[in-house]
């Protein structure tokens, strides 16, 4: 498949009541995008990279590490204000959409400093205490100034890709998925492949930005389960739990839908490179114990987002994929 947009053109992209505006210096214009005065939600290392949105905010709310709707619920009786600016990478920006969904109506924007595609998805937890029958909410506005990735180092880019190469990988395989999410995704492909090759960060940028588009639209199902249990369960960075799965996950998303899931290996190889890059190898290696798995198994069984990649994945399943990558 041929790119024929190339990352370093920036662009608007007007979808639905969301906007996107993508290209390297497009952090300068956030303040006269936002309508009106804001709360940022952000992390010490973002506010370094945006002192000038820092200091327009009209109040800052650092997001703590833990998970989002125990975050979120904390958080919630200090946020005011009905629109929140989200500066950071997954957790932040999945926070500020828990925030707005849990006391709405409010506006997320969302200004993303890694490659975890949660600007682009009305997929998050509610914050501790939300209805569970609450609607989900998408950032109204999305900024992606692919310069912002500059401070995660090439380590940390890697780690981060493989969380979007694994949105790419599974979004077409779901019960949801559609010709778009399917072209979106091999597109994103391409462009990961691109930039953890070259370094290229408007690569990574626009491809992690079309993999969060396809799962957005498509939905998750076995391997971001398995990922994201590692993550909330046993404390393993999001984008090293998806660097260390994501070649088992792919043996048994290709057993569910031959020669569909990964033909040629391609994404298999950009995994284990990817993970090579990273410094992550083995989950042993991220301070998970093996008496530990099958507990960790068990809690993915129990996710409903399972039934998305057909048969849902038994305990059994699971705790093999996490012992092949033990």
């Amino acid at each position: 498949m041929s790119v024929p947009w190339q990352a370093d053109r920036p662009f608007a992209w007007r979808d639905g009541e969301r906007t996107i505006h993508f290209g390297r210096g497009a952090l300068e214009a956030v303040p006269s995008l936002l309508d009106g005065p804001f709360v940022l939600l952000t992390t010490p290392r973002a506010r370094v990279q945006a002192p000038d949105l820092v200091a327009l905010a009209e109040t800052v709310h650092d997001v703590p590490a833990g998970t989002v709707d125990a975050v979120a619920g904390a958080l919630r009786p200090e946020v005011r204000g009905g629109l929140l600016v989200a500066l950071g990478g997954g957790r932040v920006i999945d926070v500020a959409k828990a925030l707005a969904a849990a006391d709405g109506p409010r506006t997320v924007a969302a200004v993303p400093t890694t490659l975890s595609g949660a600007e682009m998805t009305a997929i998050h937890r509610l914050a501790a205490g939300t209805p569970a029958s609450r609607p989900r909410v998408r950032p109204a506005l999305v900024v992606w100034d692919p310069a912002l990735l500059d401070s995660l180092g090439v380590p940390g880019r890697a780690a981060s890709a493989m969380n979007a190469l694994g949105h790419a990988a599974e979004a077409p395989l779901t019960r949801r998925a559609g010709p778009l999410a399917l072209l979106a995704a091999q597109a994103a492909v391409e462009y990961l492949e691109r930039g953890l090759a070259d370094g290229g960060t408007g690569d990574l940028a626009l491809g992690a930005m079309l993999a969060g588009y396809a799962i957005g639209t498509a939905g998750y199902g076995l391997h971001h389960v398995l990922a994201q249990t590692l993550a909330r369960e046993a404390g393993v960075p999001h984008g090293a739990a998806n660097a260390v799965m994501l070649p088992h996950a792919l043996v048994a998303l290709e057993r569910r839908f031959p020669g569909r899931a990964d033909p040629g290996g391609r994404i298999a190889r950009l995994a284990v490179d990817g993970a090579r890059t990273a410094g992550v190898g083995r989950l042993r290696d991220l301070g998970v114990e093996r008496a530990a798995l099958p507990a960790l198994a068990r809690v993915a069984a129990a996710r409903t987002e399972l039934d998305e990649t057909p048969p849902p994945a038994s305990g059994d399943e699971l705790e093999a994929l996490y012992e092949a990558a033990w």
